[in-house]
């Protein structure tokens, strides 16, 4: 990619991805390019695949969940073709790394909500919580211990006790109670390893 279609695309980009300079996106551009792989056929879509995106989260950020890793890259794609863009790469990162509490809010929703009907059902929940925790070998059965924790998660998170979670109430629970951003599985990098991507991603801006 040439100088002047770099700051042109940045420049456009530092509009969306609100939380980065034009330097500082300048830079996630770059790095966007050499983790690609060029596709053999020159009109394919340049982006990253599933795979490829998957193994940048469990790599660099330390995510192990597969069923949660799938749903960021599902954040990430926003036009789902099953590839993520520059474009969506930048501004999903702005969210990801910096994004303010309202803007971490949606996205934790968009991850939590599996099937996209606007609520965050039992089932969902419990599917989610039975993927990160650890299977613990002495309990008889560690689904009722996860249904429990189900029942506990709604009767604090409920507002309205539909028996399910709209947005409304986690966004409500969550300004209550920061900590319950995250509370069915990591889906946000935590303070190390972002530290650590900022500081490669950008350690050319000091060169610059």
């Amino acid at each position: 990619m040439n100088r002047k279609k770099l700051q042109n695309l940045a420049e456009s980009l530092c509009r969306t991805a609100k939380h980065f300079n034009k330097i500082e996106v300048e830079c996630l551009i770059k790095l966007f390019h050499t983790l690609v792989v060029e596709p053999s056929d020159r009109h394919a879509i340049i982006g990253l695949d599933r795979n490829m995106f998957r193994n940048i989260l469990h790599v660099t950020f330390g995510m192990t969940d597969d069923m949660i890793m799938d749903r960021v890259f599902r954040a990430f794609d926003t036009d789902n073709d099953s590839c993520v863009s520059v474009t969506e790469w930048v501004e999903g990162l702005s969210i990801f790394l910096r994004g303010t509490l309202e803007e971490k809010m949606k996205y934790c929703f968009e991850v939590y909500d599996l099937n996209g009907d606007g609520y965050i059902s039992r089932e969902e929940m419990f599917h989610m919580l039975k993927n990160s925790l650890l299977k613990q070998p002495s309990e008889e059965d560690p689904d009722e211990g996860i249904k429990d924790l189900v029942e506990i998660t709604l009767k604090k998170m409920d507002y309205d006790h539909d028996g399910k979670l709209s947005y409304t109430d986690f966004e409500k629970a969550v300004r209550d109670e920061n900590l319950l951003l995250e509370a069915f599985g990591p889906c946000l990098p935590d303070i190390k390893s972002s530290m650590a991507f900022e500081m490669q991603a950008f350690r050319e801006t000091g060169d610059m």
